[in-house]
Parts: structure tokens; C-alpha cells; sequence
């Protein structure tokens, strides 16, 4: 009997085997690799590569949160200031409503002597040039009259005013202090000249003395001057000087009008007492 010889079986005797193995490979490959594909989409998403990118966004949210904060700060500042302007006019405001503030112990103060050429002698004393008026009365006194006094010679004005001792005992009250009093008699170089009222500072007034503001010792004539234009009454007649002030008791007290040359007696004096 003849030999048959052996079966070869290798791949280049059964070709269609080897390209099966091939296209199930590819074919296993294509269903595996678009999931990878998917699943390393999903991760640069959800984690990004790139150090620069991470940086950026918490330079970003950094800034915000400043910006935030800065914000938040100026809004409280604003506020803050808003209450102090609201404190401080409240506080000028009551020191403007008291009538009267006290000198305390001032040796200098402000006088000026103002009044229209047909009206009557109005006087305000003050601490200081531009501050609150402590002291402001009206004179039954025609300025044109005080004028030729005081051309003439010296002039000493003497307000005198009564003690209440019986009512403040009664009603067990403090005594006024004597730049509170409301009636004074009025004596000038020894005349009686009628009384004096205590007034309380108008607009009127209170632009007569913001327009002699810059003034601190003279005398001149505003002509026309009602606050707003002409008046009636003529043109406004002032003085401005610094009096030295000399507080004797709680019942007297004396105001020396301080000459510019320091030399000889001064030539007006106004004395405040409480008989």
C-alpha cells in the first residue's frame, strides 16, 4: 500500500481562516475602541489636562470674591459716613436751637454793632468770628444817635436788669445766668435811653453777619442791605471789634472794646448787671 503523505496545516493552506481572525479582530476592536474613545471624552471633560486652564479659573473666582468683598467694604463705609454727617447736623442743629450758649471762660470775644440809619442798635457778641452768637439785643438807641456819642467822646452802655429771687424761690428754679435775661434798662453815658430786649438771631440777621464775617475790626455802611436788596430803613450801619471780657460775679459782667494801637481807655465799654 502507497503512503499518503501528512496534512499540512498551516494558515497559507487555509487562507479564509486567517482573514476571519483578522475581521473578528478588527470587528472586536472597532465595538471596544469608540467606548474608550467616549469614556476618555468624558474624563478631559470632567478632568482637564491642562495645568493652564485650572490656573485661569482660580485667578478668576479669586477676583470675584475681591471684587465682592471691595464692594461690600464701600457700602459699608458710605453708610458709615451718612451717619456721621446725620450726627454731626443733628448736633448743630441743637447747638443752633439753644438761644443762648454759654462764653464759659472766654476773655475774648466778638462784637458787632450793627443797624439800618433810621432803625435801632442791635448787638451780638460771639466767640469767635464765624460761631453760634451768644449774646444778641436790641437797643431803643437810633444808631444815628449812638454814632455822634461815640464821635464825640467815649461811650459807656450799662444794661441793668432786676433779680426774681422770690419767684425762683417759689418755683425752686436756678437763677438765669445774666446773659439770659430778657429786659435790661439801658443807660448810656448815664441817660436812661429806654430798655433793651433780647432777640433771637433771623435770617435777616444771620446774613448781616455772614456778609461782616471776614471782618474782624472796622466799621463801615452796607448800602441797602436787607438780606436781599433795598431797604426801607436806609443803609446798614456796622462795627466790628474784639472786646475784652472781665466777669465780676454771677450778677455783672464788662465788655471793653480792644483799641488796634493798644493805646488810651477804650471807646466803648458795655457793662451787664443785676440789681
Amino acid at each position: 500500500m502507497r503512503k499518503t503523505p501528512p496534512l499540512n496545516m498551516s494558515k497559507a493552506n487555509f487562507p479564509w481562516s486567517s482573514s476571519r481572525k483578522v475581521q473578528n479582530e478588527e470587528t472586536l476592536d472597532e465595538i471596544t475602541n469608540p467606548k474608550t474613545e467616549e469614556n476618555r471624552g468624558k474624563q478631559s471633560k470632567t478632568q482637564p489636562n491642562d495645568p493652564k486652564i485650572t490656573n485661569d479659573d482660580n485667578t478668576n473666582n479669586n477676583n470675584n470674591n475681591k471684587s465682592l468683598a471691595s464692594r461690600r467694604r464701600k457700602k459699608i463705609q458710605a453708610v458709615a459716613v451718612s451717619r456721621i454727617r446725620s450726627v454731626l447736623t443733628a448736633l448743630n442743629i441743637n447747638k443752633s436751637s439753644s438761644s443762648f450758649p454759654n462764653l464759659g471762660s472766654s476773655p475774648k470775644v466778638i462784637g458787632t454793632l450793627f443797624g439800618y440809619r433810621k432803625g435801632h442798635v442791635h448787638f451780638v457778641f460771639q466767640r469767635e468770628h464765624n460761631t453760634i452768637p451768644v449774646f444778641f439785643i436790641e437797643l431803643a438807641t437810633p444808631i444815628t444817635n449812638l454814632v455822634k456819642e461815640m464821635a464825640s467822646g467815649l461811650v459807656r452802655i450799662a444794661l441793668e436788669c432786676d433779680k426774681q429771687e422770690e419767684e425762683q424761690k417759689k418755683n425752686n428754679n436756678k437763677r438765669k445766668r445774666l446773659l439770659e435775661e430778657k429786659i435790661w434798662r439801658t443807660f448810656c453815658n448815664g441817660k436812661k435811653c429806654g430798655f433793651a430786649t433780647k432777640r433771637e438771631i433771623g435770617p435777616n440777621e444771620a446774613k448781616i453777619l455772614k456778609v461782616v464775617e471776614p471782618i474782624s475790626m472796622g466799621a463801615g455802611v452796607l448800602p441797602g442791605f436787607n438780606g436781599s436788596g433795598s431797604s426801607p430803613d436806609g443803609e446798614l450801619m456796622y462795627m466790628r471789634a474784639q472786646f475784652e471780657r472781665v466777669v465780676g460775679s454771677r450778677d455783672s459782667e464788662a465788655f471793653y472794646m480792644v483799641n488796634p494801637d493798644c493805646h488810651g481807655a477804650p471807646e466803648l465799654s458795655i457793662y451787664l448787671l443785676r440789681v
